[in-house]
């Protein structure tokens, strides 16, 4: 199954109090303190239509990292914005919602493990509560290492049981710079930090049947697993991006399914006629579309 998406994903107008939004509705910034930093969609999500941002910007001095999930919940219905989607958001019952750590964002299938019931989390656990911060657990970090499955970026599609997302959107570039082009390679091979700048990541829902489905998130082009189970699909389903901590801005990626846009081609045709992408600063183009054709 592949989605059919018509719409160009934007941040709802209603948000935490010290998140400010560009002009597109598409950049996310939180211009204050470490909370009160969540946004949602401006719309319900398709089934299998991914929801994806990219990390822009970054602020040290704070522990803790972005945080990404799904509501039930219409953002128009809160009286007021939590300051945190975990625990505030996740508490009313109806949100599921992953902390994104350096490590330690792969959902383990475990042998044995009881099939959670509808709406439960995975393992019996509330998505973001006791993970572990970025460098510790060496134990867990060679246990991912272990099951990580092997993955080929040759491939033109990301395939979650039957939805199928093209896979040129998903993994970041490097920043743009006078030698930073030689690093593109590296970064669509999944060597960027869940956390760091340009680093891309998305959350989806994939039905499963009686009007169920499984949250996914996937991270520089690589399935987590399935983070919640059993969520019910008879209501519409927001997507939730907390701009937490040391994550500071945040920018919606459009991914286009099926036949690509004329502004998309155009891209395309631009791209194949320069010997790098950092040799599009040469052409006598408009700003905003330079900046579309290397970042895209």
């Amino acid at each position: 199954m592949e989605p059919v998406s018509d719409q160009f994903m934007q941040f709802h107008p209603i948000h935490g109090t010290n998140v400010r939004l560009d002009h597109s509705g598409t950049q996310a910034t939180r211009v204050e303190s470490f909370a009160n930093g969540v946004c949602f969609s401006k719309w319900p999500l398709k089934p299998g239509e991914i929801f994806l941002i990219e990390i822009e910007d970054k602020e040290v001095g704070w522990c803790g990292h972005l945080r990404i999930g799904l509501t039930a919940r219409d953002p128009r219905s809160l009286e007021v914005v939590p300051e945190y989607s975990i625990p505030n958001l996740t508490d009313l019952g109806d949100s599921w919602i992953f902390a994104i750590t350096r490590n330690h964002n792969k959902i383990i299938e475990e042998a044995g493990v009881i099939e959670p019931r509808q709406g439960e989390l995975v393992g019996g656990r509330r998505l973001g509560r006791g993970e572990e911060e970025d460098g510790a657990g060496d134990q867990g970090d060679e246990a991912a290492r272990n099951t990580k499955p092997k993955t080929f970026f040759t491939d033109t599609h990301l395939y979650i049981e039957n939805v199928r997302i093209p896979r040129d959107k998903l993994v970041g570039r490097s920043r743009p710079g006078r030698y930073s082009h030689i690093l593109d390679d590296l970064y669509k091979t999944n060597a960027l930090p869940p956390t760091a700048r340009r680093s891309r990541i998305g959350v989806l829902y994939v039905p499963r049947g009686e009007g169920l489905a499984d949250m996914h998130i996937v991270i520089n082009g690589e399935d987590m697993g399935a983070s919640a189970k059993g969520i019910a699909t008879a209501g519409p389903l927001y997507a939730v991006v907390d701009v937490f901590a040391a994550t500071k801005c945040v920018r919606i990626v459009q991914v286009e399914y099926g036949f690509s846009s004329l502004q998309t081609l155009c891209r395309k045709a631009i791209q194949k006629h320069i010997v790098h992408r950092m040799a599009i600063d040469w052409l006598e183009l408009p700003e905003a579309l330079k900046h579309y054709c290397k970042y895209e």
